[in-house]
């Protein structure tokens, strides 16, 4: 190599030294800021494990401490004047019309009920059975004229002013809606249609158990003054499990004061 050839070089390699030197000096702030950058953000975030990292979703229109809201009961879900309502009020100040028959009565152990009360009837009757009470139906649907029949022979036998307090005028019957039983005592039945059956097995049975099965006991001693009779421990009237179940829960009973229905021990028109 010429010594002109070799000045020529190393003047170039000092030119490419010097143009590297450069760019190493313009680009070092930049790297230098992101690592520092980075650095600080690890400094600062703490490792968070999963469980902690994810939050379940709030509702925002309720403090998160407060309770789900109870679910209200509507007494007004059914009619309390239509014949065929599970709730109609049939009492001295509230009368059927004289025509008024179920059109879809069923039979069950020799009585005639309305189709929705056959099934718990049923399961009623089975249940005491099964636990040892001898609990009997003696009678379902009754007509009106069945029930003018009823209420005169009662009157005939125990005068006017005992049959106002036990039985019913024809037309003012529960037993005309297929809604209502009397039941009876297996074990006792010379209690049958008295006073003394709510002493009876069947008729201790039946307040503790009937609301179970959709029944109420219609006529006691904390309702005569609203519902007009004297107490029947086994006239029972079925409304459904799920109004019974309010009854029991709310300690309300008779429906007159449940449904917002007129009672009283005076007939409508006198």
């Amino acid at each position: 190599m010429t010594p002109s050839r070799g000045r020529r070089l190393v003047v170039a390699l000092a030119a490419v030294a010097a143009l590297l030197a450069g760019l190493a000096v313009a680009l070092w702030p930049r790297v230098d800021g992101a690592l520092t950058v980075g650095t600080a953000l690890e400094r600062t975030q703490d490792p968070k494990p999963w469980a902690a990292a994810l939050t379940a979703p709030t509702d925002p229109a309720r403090p998160a401490d407060a309770a789900p809201p109870t679910p209200t009961f509507d007494l007004a879900q059914h009619s309390t004047t239509d014949p065929l309502s599970p709730w109609v009020v049939v009492n001295k100040q509230h009368a059927l019309p004289a025509e008024h028959v179920p059109p879809d009565l069923v039979d069950v152990e020799g009585v005639l009920v309305r189709a929705a009360v056959a099934p718990d009837l049923t399961a009623m009757l089975a249940t005491a059975r099964a636990e040892g009470v001898a609990l009997e139906v003696g009678s379902g649907y009754r007509s009106y004229a069945a029930q003018s029949a009823t209420r005169a022979d009662i009157e005939a036998r125990r005068g006017f002013a005992h049959a106002e307090r036990y039985s019913a005028r024809p037309g003012h019957s529960e037993h005309q809606t297929g809604l209502a039983v009397d039941v009876e005592s297996g074990s006792t039945p010379s209690c049958d249609l008295q006073t003394c059956f709510a002493t009876t097995p069947e008729g201790t049975w039946v307040a503790q158990r009937g609301a179970e099965f959709g029944f109420v006991v219609r006529y006691t001693e904390q309702n005569t003054a609203v519902t007009g009779y004297a107490p029947e421990g086994w006239h029972l009237r079925w409304v459904g499990r799920e109004l019974t179940g309010w009854l029991t829960a709310n300690g309300v009973t008779s429906l007159e004061e449940a449904l917002g229905v007129t009672g009283g021990p005076e007939y409508a028109g006198g």
